[in-house]
């Protein structure tokens, strides 16, 4: 199904004249608006399968371009421009460089899934949403954002370490989102654990960030689980 609504348009595509009469009619304005006609070879054939391969994903396939997404959604009531329809309807195609002028407002979905529950294909679009940011974000054509710094950081702990140890993550989320180690609210709520915490607590905690603690016997188990997502992802992406 072609898109002709006229906010996707290029304004150098789209021809009228202000003033036109046609066999006595005055067609002027919008009345005789136009679309000069392009072709476009520039496609991925595999582009849908690579979204699909993502959490997600995986039912961008089964959209018919009925818009129920895009007008029950939350961001396009602020910005028109934010159109989960249209989005969906480049991905099927394949046009990658097209999809890539909205790439600094896609992100913008808040997960709200009021396209999800009114779907009726189940293509779960807020999933799309998310699999597209994820895509965009794996190739470097978009910054990585806070969560998927957090997220990374949070796997290397477990796959390092086999356990987790709240300050380490904190600090290494930090260091990975270019965020100061010293922060108002961190100095805040030291003030305020010490008053609750016992001493020996608190000595815990920091001896825990000088000597990082380490699940027995985890050192093989840990270089097995790093190959095994490693694979997976491979085999996602590329499969």
């Amino acid at each position: 199904m072609a898109i002709h609504e006229k906010t996707l348009i290029d304004p150098d595509r789209i021809l009228q004249h202000d003033h036109l009469v046609v066999d006595g009619v005055d067609v002027s304005g919008s009345w005789n608006t136009m679309i000069t006609p392009r072709t476009l070879t520039d496609y991925e054939e595999n582009f849908e399968k690579i979204i699909q391969s993502y959490s997600g994903g995986e039912n961008v396939h089964r959209c018919w371009q009925c818009g129920s997404c895009t007008n029950s959604c939350t961001m396009y009531a602020q910005n028109v421009d934010f159109n989960p329809r249209y989005w969906i309807y480049l991905i099927r195609l394949g046009l990658k460089a097209e999809l890539m002028k909205d790439k600094d407002i896609i992100w913008q979905c808040v997960s709200c899934n009021k396209c999800t529950n009114i779907c009726p294909k189940d293509v779960r679009p807020e999933g799309v949403m998310k699999a597209t940011a994820h895509w965009m974000e794996d190739n470097g054509l978009t910054p990585k954002t806070l969560s998927t710094h957090f997220d990374e950081e949070f796997t290397h702990q477990c796959i390092e370490f086999g356990r987790i140890e709240d300050t380490e993550v904190m600090m290494g989320f930090f260091k990975r989102s270019n965020q100061p180690l010293v922060q108002a609210w961190i100095v805040e709520f030291g003030k305020r654990l010490s008053k609750g915490l016992p001493l020996g607590q608190l000595a815990k905690m920091g001896m825990n960030v000088v000597f990082r603690p380490k699940t027995k016997s985890w050192g093989k188990t840990g270089e097995v689980l790093a190959e095994y997502v490693k694979a997976q992802k491979e085999a996602a992406h590329h499969g």
